[in-house]
């Protein structure tokens, strides 16, 4: 099981500390680590297919201070895909206007009759990855349709139905961001947790400090800008649960 993190703040925070913490855990989740802090359309991307708490240059970008107001993070336990560059989340996407898409999952896909299509398109080998094209396509199409770029409201509708459609039969927790609004999901019990404070949300696969963490309210897209919950989603009673 992989870690996943999100920000997202009306203002810039100082993150090093939080950072820190979540990329701690790496020796749990050894395959990987990413790191992507957003201003407006551009992404800072920073990974490596080496655990974080081995990662000389992960531990010299953590002594500088990194001020976001969006950012997502992610250290990886592979279960689909070789340990490798191409296979670290995050990934980004563009979509045909541009826009680009940035999705970190934790989680596996083992129903892949929507997302499979998309191998021969990726970079890397990962079921997660796959996630991000089908979303990213789906995007266009409906771009394409409307001959305009969707609004925000539009986006997040999208989101929300085909996350809907994709968590049946698998585990599906992912944070999304589309350079405007941060998409948050879980669909797998106590593996996503939330802690608003100060005009900033957080989440993360689990709690980082003693503050007052929250589970994200469950099968439910929501949607962020600049920490404020502008979306909530339809709640599709897809839960997933390991065998007994």
């Amino acid at each position: 099981m992989c870690e996943i993190f999100a920000v997202s703040s009306e203002k810039e925070i100082q993150l090093n500390t939080l950072l820190k913490e979540f990329f701690s855990h790496g020796s749990k989740h050894p395959n990987g680590w990413g790191l992507a802090v957003f201003y407006g359309n551009a992404v800072s991307l920073e990974k490596e297919p080496v655990e974080s708490n081995k990662s000389s240059y992960l531990k010299d970008r953590l002594s500088h201070q990194i001020f976001a107001c969006n950012a997502l993070a992610h250290i990886r336990q592979a279960t689909v895909g070789k340990m490798e560059y191409a296979n670290s989340h995050p990934f980004i996407l563009r979509d045909k206007l541009n826009r680009a898409w940035t999705l970190a999952h934790n989680g596996t896909i083992f129903d892949g009759t929507k997302t499979d299509a998309y191998a021969s398109a990726q970079e890397g080998s990962t079921d997660s990855e796959r996630i991000l094209y089908y979303l990213v396509d789906q995007v266009n199409q409906r771009q394409t349709a409307l001959n305009r770029e969707m609004t925000a409201e539009e986006r997040f509708a999208l989101v929300d139905r085909l996350i809907g459609e994709l968590a049946p039969n698998n585990k599906l927790n992912l944070t999304l961001y589309d350079g405007e609004q941060l998409y948050v999901h879980t669909n797998y019990a106590n593996s996503l947790f939330m802690k608003e404070t100060d005009g900033a949300a957080v989440f993360a696969t689990v709690p980082l400090d003693n503050g007052n963490w929250q589970p994200l309210p469950f099968m439910t897209p929501l949607a962020y800008h600049y920490g404020r919950r502008v979306f909530t989603g339809t709640c599709h009673n897809s839960e997933y649960k390991t065998a007994a």
